[in-house]
């Protein structure tokens, strides 16, 4: 009887031990399922320089590389100093140059600028006259003497280069040169293309 109380007790301690076991399972069950307050994290870790590691020094820079200093901020005096105005109307202005803040202490600006001799750019009127037609060429005839007819009319003895004319008044000589006038001196000559009549003088 003793024996089977021992085995009876036993059990029971088993059963207690499953018992809280499946208590604590439970519990983690239930904690993962629906969640609770997520654990705080650890701060990070701020790593420290050893004190053996040597540090570069910074290299020098010049003044143009030096960054600017930030500007004190002035204070503004809103006073008014009567000797500091008296002291600025008595600057007076000797610069060799123009003044632009008196109109009798120095020479008008106009002076120093050089006045225009001819025009810049010639006007249409001018470069028609200076572009005209050229003049028609000398008529190349030469008179060398005349012969008078017995009805009163002369006529006039030419020559172009190596031909020579007899032509009368109003003749046309190298279908070109029409005979105006015949005088014992002189001939007078139209050049037909030109238009343009020309004097003869009589030569020997």
């Amino acid at each position: 009887m003793a024996r089977l109380k021992g085995v009876g007790a036993d059990d029971k301690r088993k059963v207690a031990v499953a018992a809280g076991l499946g208590v604590v399972v439970l519990a983690l069950a239930f904690h993962t399922i629906f969640g609770g307050p997520e654990p705080t994290p650890p701060p990070p870790s701020v790593p420290v320089r050893p004190a053996s590691i040597a540090v570069a020094p910074t290299p020098r820079r010049s003044a143009a590389e030096a960054p600017l200093a930030p500007a004190t901020p002035v204070s503004l005096d809103p006073a008014l100093h009567p000797e500091l105005m008296a002291e600025n109307e008595q600057y007076v202005y000797t610069g060799t140059g123009r003044n632009i803040f008196s109109q009798e202490s120095s020479a008008p600006a106009v002076a120093s600028i050089p006045k225009l001799t001819a025009p810049v750019r010639p006007s249409a009127v001018q470069a028609a006259v200076n572009t005209g037609p050229p003049p028609p060429p000398a008529i190349d005839l030469r008179f060398f003497g005349y012969a008078a007819r017995k009805n009163g009319t002369r006529s006039a003895f030419l020559a172009h280069g190596e031909d020579v004319f007899v032509a009368a008044e109003g003749d046309v000589v190298s279908h070109r040169y029409r005979v105006v006038q015949i005088t014992p001196l002189s001939i007078e000559i139209e050049d037909l293309p030109y238009h343009h009549t020309q004097t003869l003088q009589l030569q020997n």
